[in-house]
């Protein structure tokens, strides 16, 4: 007997959610390449190495929001033939590149702020307490503009925690410098360093595994397989369910396919599209899954190994 196959409707066209938040990302951009700049120079000038440990940061923070935007236009061309899924895949690789670029600088702020620790050079305080301030302010600045989108990409998400890494940067650096001012003890300078390489290797390990979840094909965070199951072998005229698939094609497109057993008698009479309907009626209210595709079968024509209600 023939199959029976159902989708979720969708739109082929889909627009991921970075791509809504593009004119965020190109602000962030801006703000982060200019007061990179300042930094730079207010590093050299100050002799702060922790100042030039934030700008490098700010550096990688630079990359990996271009790698987004990049990504994004990718992301948003349509699908093709030979690409069913256009090129949404291409926002995970650039959060790939962005961690491992994130532990890159990790460990080289972390080594460098390790070796002005022990061997301390002579700082201007009140120019790097100054040029810290700057820095604050404007990831301040880039945190209000990203946090709409960062709970719905994973490429936003990313240069949400970079901006968020670089603006505790700037604080240690501030706090730095006052130690340094009131005190003259300069090895605070260090200190500062090697507290934003601690901040930045967790966050880069953290979207590593974000981003290794969905190039694995995990299950989506959120869905319940086996509250999935439950649901669809509760459907009217639904006895078993095999092959049952979760994953994610990138942020916000959650995927799930399976094959649905249903009886002859269902499907000589013509129910089908009723079956279907319900099924794509019952995950809708049920689970965030934006594409699902269900093949019906008799369960004669099943696979060896079913899962049944």
């Amino acid at each position: 007997m023939g199959h029976s196959h159902g989708g979720h409707g969708h739109s082929h066209d889909h627009v991921t959610a970075a791509h809504a938040h593009r004119g965020r990302l190109v602000a962030v951009l801006t703000l982060t390449l200019s007061v990179l700049v300042v930094e730079v120079v207010g590093g050299v000038v100050s002799g702060s190495f922790a100042l030039v440990a934030d700008a490098g940061h700010m550096l990688t923070d630079a990359a990996g929001v271009a790698l987004a935007l990049g990504a994004t236009a990718l992301a948003a061309k349509p699908a093709t033939e030979t690409r069913t899924f256009g090129w949404q895949r291409a926002e995970m690789l650039a959060a790939l590149v962005n961690g491992l670029l994130i532990a890159v600088v990790g460990v080289l702020v972390l080594s460098g702020g390790i070796r002005r620790l022990v061997h301390p050079g002579e700082v201007e305080g009140g120019l790097m307490l100054a040029v810290a301030c700057v820095g604050l302010v404007a990831n301040g600045v880039g945190l209000v503009l990203l946090m709409p989108g960062q709970r719905d990409s994973l490429n936003v998400r990313g240069a949400y925690l970079e901006v968020l890494g670089d603006l505790l940067g700037s604080a240690a650096v501030i706090v730095a410098a006052v130690v340094v001012l009131t005190t003259g003890w300069e090895r605070a300078d260090g200190l500062a360093s090697v507290a934003i390489g601690v901040m930045i290797l967790p966050r880069a390990v953290g979207l590593l595994r974000q981003v290794a979840a969905v190039l694995l094909e995990a299950t989506p965070a959120g869905v319940d397989l086996a509250a999935v199951r439950a649901h669809i072998c509760g459907v009217r005229g639904v006895v078993g369910v095999h092959d049952l698939h979760a994953w994610t094609i990138t942020s916000g497109v959650p995927v799930l396919s399976a094959h649905v057993e249903v009886p002859d008698e269902v499907l000589e009479r013509g129910e089908a599209g009723r079956v279907l309907d319900d099924l794509r009626g019952c995950l809708a209210g049920h689970f965030d899954v934006d594409h699902c595709t269900f093949q019906l079968e008799p369960p004669s024509t099943g696979a060896e190994a079913h899962t049944h209600a």
